[in-house]
């Protein structure tokens, strides 16, 4: 009998797993023999491949404005005191047919919705997300947070490479102060925008991933010596106290090589 908690999609050269459990996420990917998923850690913050919905990154202190200006707070429990990532990476989602999920936002952003799906060609993955507000009036952007690992079976450490003109000063707090600055040296934990090359992770001498996507922001993160995240975004982290908008579609091409 078929696992309802699950999609396992499996094409030419890659195999996916997705667990709808844990919010959704990929827990495996496998191109040609090799895992790239990083695998469970203490929490889902830290392994495997999930969207990130309805708000991607950090909410300076869980704290948001609807279009009327009443606040709401939104849930702080996972790295106080600002809310991260949305509710989809710990939520269990609903199966929707052999490669797409469906989830019922909880207050205060209910009655929206969110749909995701993968899809699988040749040697390329196409992750999409798409959020429905059906009302709620509380704003809403969209990311996808992959989890890479740093150490394949085979090859050399993971390099992250891209071209941006800017990236967003942090304060003390690591929250974006709504300042720019030209891009610093890695590592990075740091929101990126107007590109010209879009990110590649190399491991030398055993793959190469390519991510394509309209996505305006990218987040890159490489301050874990397990794994590293390259994570397009529809706007970046705190966005609607920045005053920056987001589209309610994300969509991603990994291609690997």
């Amino acid at each position: 009998m078929a696992d309802d908690s699950l999609l396992e999609i499996v094409g030419e050269e890659i195999s996916l797993i997705v667990n709808l459990s844990l919010g959704s996420r990929v827990t495996s990917l496998k191109w040609h023999g090799l895992e790239f998923v990083v695998q469970p850690r203490p929490s889902l913050m830290d392994w495997g491949w999930y969207a990130m919905v309805p708000w991607a990154g950090r909410v300076k202190n869980g704290l948001i404005n609807d279009k009327s200006g009443k606040e709401f707070l939104l849930p702080v429990d996972w790295e106080p005191p600002h809310a991260e990532h949305g509710y989809g990476f710990y939520s269990a989602w609903e199966k929707t047919s052999a490669t797409s999920s469906r989830l019922e936002m909880p207050a205060p952003y209910s009655p929206a919705v969110a749909e995701q799906r993968f899809e699988v060609k040749g040697n390329s993955v196409h992750w999409s997300l798409e959020y429905s507000a059906n009302g709620c009036e509380i704003p809403a952007w969209l990311g996808f947070h992959p989890w890479f690992r740093s150490q394949l079976e085979k090859g050399e450490s993971a390099i992250v490479e891209f071209e941006a003109d800017r990236m967003l000063v942090k304060g003390l707090d690591v929250m974006p102060t709504g300042e720019y600055s030209s891009p610093k040296p890695p590592p990075w934990d740091d929101a990126f925008t107007d590109f010209k090359r879009l990110p590649t992770i190399t491991w030398p001498g055993a793959a190469k991933v390519s991510v394509t996507s309209p996505a305006p922001w990218w987040v890159i993160y490489t301050e874990d010596p397990v794994g590293v995240c390259v994570e397009p975004q529809s706007a970046p982290p705190d966005a609607a106290n920045l005053g920056i908008t987001g589209e309610h579609h994300i969509e991603a091409v990994f291609t690997f090589s």
